[in-house]
């Protein structure tokens, strides 16, 4: 018996092959398994166009079998075996794959659903193996060979024995070693978690005997081991069925076995696309976040399938960052894979794919949005955030597909309202859609912003997350409706024509504010009549893109640069408190600025700012009191 050597630079070659294209050494169970459903496929195409072949699918299976003893792991297939020549092709030529010639001779190309296109699957078995051991029997031989190898200089191939057709590959599994243990792969716990992670859903049964317990006949405590014949894998899985065949509870125990959520699924969507590129889908929404959601440590993603052989846990690709949320897997054989079958290329059938999920994920919230609005109120309060999040990042980018799935809390409705909703009972007077900011709705309403607002009947949006007002301001308008705040300086749009000043009245007001602005120098930017206050004598507002609530949410960024909004000190010209304010400016040079001082500062508590000084409005107040 003569070793051959493996052609294309055997040596070397291997090596790269099992040192550098896998990165977990895992991965070897899930490539011979594909081979054995090649295998079995091939035999079924062949039943298909060769009447004398008959295919019972009870006889067509894989089996994996453990030997302890011998440190030895067999799977084995009763699929279309291999002639002496196709093993010297096969198994001598490293990435020669005899699937993917399989397919391209084949004139129905598309009926073929073979997994393995590269020819190197195989050899991922020397990455546990110390020795590989091929016995195979052609379908149409009565012949068997034997092709055993070390993985390192070359095979050898010789006739054996073999009664049934198929292929045993018979993996001599390496001993321990500092670094790796290597006997895991000798445990029937470890084997059947890595076919169901992997091989779940192979269309033939994966059988294995395995170990169990029972309780000896005739007695109470005492148990015995015995083998027995389990099957281990699923077949057929969920997502190849019609949705007519599933129900509710099918979907909510998928979603239980395959650890996506907690409880049940706020939502789930069965997603078939037949084209250029074929996928389907199973995807939830989940009703609650997990506890991780909001933290670096959580990884979105699908799973993702390639001919229902799981190829990544986790395909952050297939979702956008406002939707990672979402769990679920999506199967298609239309995958350009490389040649480890572990990373995706980035291409455009991958490209497609996510664009198709993005846009099924948007109608299905939009439909629990108009057709189930407390599940969808639900849901929001665990996921709005990121929705709003999407809308700021990568510079608005995703505005368009977000700005329909966000909601406010609105003054009228005391309730979250979408702003497709706002928008549609605006009056016709009412020229901007209005909101204000805070870190509660109970804050908001005491706001001395709103007064006028509220007074005119306009309805007012409560932002109470920090990203509200950045994402608003991304948005710029909603329907051709402009946002404005109403802690925005100057018009927003709320005078009246019957209440705006003379303009001696505005001559004198205005000394008293240039005055004003001098007592506080550079504490404002300026000091100016209010046209939002009604009842209360002052509050503070901001001029340009950075409001004070903006300025809050930055300045508790790490290394934050100290970015300041411009304030604008705005006093009600028709209160008490400004006409105390005027007698001050004309007969008591202190006592103005003792108001003035004391103004600020009721003006920054009302917006939940700190005083920076304590000690100097504790001084001021009881200097009025005196």
């Amino acid at each position: 018996m003569q070793k051959k050597e493996f052609k294309a630079e055997s040596k070397r070659l291997l090596e790269l092959m099992i040192n550098s294209i896998y990165t977990h050494k895992e991965i070897f169970l899930r490539e011979i398994i594909s081979n054995a459903s090649d295998a079995l496929d091939k035999m079924y195409y062949n039943a298909l166009t060769d009447s004398s072949i008959s295919f019972d699918k009870q006889n067509y299976y894989i089996r994996i079998s453990i030997d302890k003893d011998n440190r030895t792991l067999t799977i084995s297939d009763t699929g279309i075996g291999m002639t002496k020549e196709e093993l010297e092709t096969n198994l001598g030529t490293i990435a020669k794959s005899g699937s993917y010639d399989f397919k391209q001779t084949k004139e129905k190309k598309e009926d073929i659903n073979i997994i393995g296109q590269f020819g190197v699957g195989f050899y991922s078995a020397f990455m546990v193996s110390e020795h590989v051991k091929v016995i195979t029997r052609s379908y149409n031989s009565e012949e068997a060979y034997l092709w055993q190898s070390d993985g390192s200089d070359g095979y050898t191939i010789e006739p054996a024995s073999k009664d049934t057709i198929g292929t045993d590959i018979i993996l001599k599994i390496k001993d321990n070693t500092e670094e790796e243990k290597y006997e895991e792969f000798l445990e029937d716990y470890r084997i059947k978690g890595l076919v169901k992670k992997y091989s779940d859903f192979i269309r033939y049964p994966i059988k294995m005997l395995t170990t169990k317990s029972r309780k000896k006949e005739g007695t109470e405590n005492e148990y015995e081991d015995y083998k027995e014949d389990e099957t281990l894998n699923s077949m057929v899985p969920i997502w190849r069925k019609n949705k007519s065949e599933l129900k509710d509870e099918d979907y909510e125990k998928f979603y239980e076995e395959k650890h996506y959520g907690f409880g049940k699924p706020l939502s789930y969507i069965h997603q078939n696309v037949e084209g250029a590129t074929n996928f389907r889908a199973i995807m939830y929404i989940p009703e609650q976040a997990p506890y991780d959601f909001y933290t670096k440590e959580y990884q979105k993603g699908l799973e993702l399938y390639s001919n229902g052989v799981l190829i990544m846990n986790k395909c952050a690709d297939l979702l956008p960052d406002y939707f990672a949320f979402v769990q679920g897997l999506v199967d298609s054989e239309n995958l350009s894979l490389n040649i480890s079958r572990e990373l995706l290329q980035h291409d455009r059938q991958l490209q497609f794919i996510a664009k198709k999920l993005k846009e099924k994920i948007k109608s299905e919230l939009i439909s629990i949005q108009k057709n189930d609005r407390e599940k969808y109120e639900k849901f929001y309060k665990s996921f709005g955030k990121t929705l709003k999040y999407g809308v700021y990042s990568d510079f608005g980018m995703h505005k368009d597909d977000l700005q329909d799935l966000i909601m406010f809390y609105s003054s009228k409705e005391k309730k979250q309202v979408t702003l497709e909703e706002y928008v549609s009972r605006m009056p016709k007077e009412q020229k901007y859609i209005y909101y204000a900011t805070g870190e509660s709705v109970e804050r908001i309403e005491k706001l001395p912003q709103t007064e006028t607002a509220s007074e005119k009947g306009f309805e007012i949006l409560f932002f109470t997350d920090e990203i509200d007002e950045f994402a608003v301001k991304v948005l710029g308008k909603f329907k051709e409706k402009e946002f404005k705040s109403l802690s925005e300086s100057g018009d927003i749009g709320l005078d009246d024509d019957k209440d705006k000043k003379t303009p001696k009245e505005k001559k004198e007001d205005k000394d008293i504010f240039e005055a004003a602005k001098e007592v506080l120098k550079d504490k404002v930017k300026d000091v100016r009549a209010s046209n939002k206050l009604k009842t209360h004598p002052v509050c503070m507002t901001s001029e340009g893109a950075l409001s004070i609530e903006m300025e809050k949410v930055l300045s508790a960024v790490p290394n934050n640069p100290g970015v300041k909004a411009e304030r604008v000190l705005e006093i009600n010209t028709s209160h008490q408190v400004f006409d105390s304010l005027k007698n001050a400016h004309k007969t008591d040079k202190d006592k103005f600025e003792l108001y003035v001082n004391l103004l600020y500062q009721q003006a920054i508590l009302i917006e939940g700012l700190s005083v920076s000084d304590p000690v100097e409005l504790s001084n001021n107040i009881c200097k009025l009191m005196v």
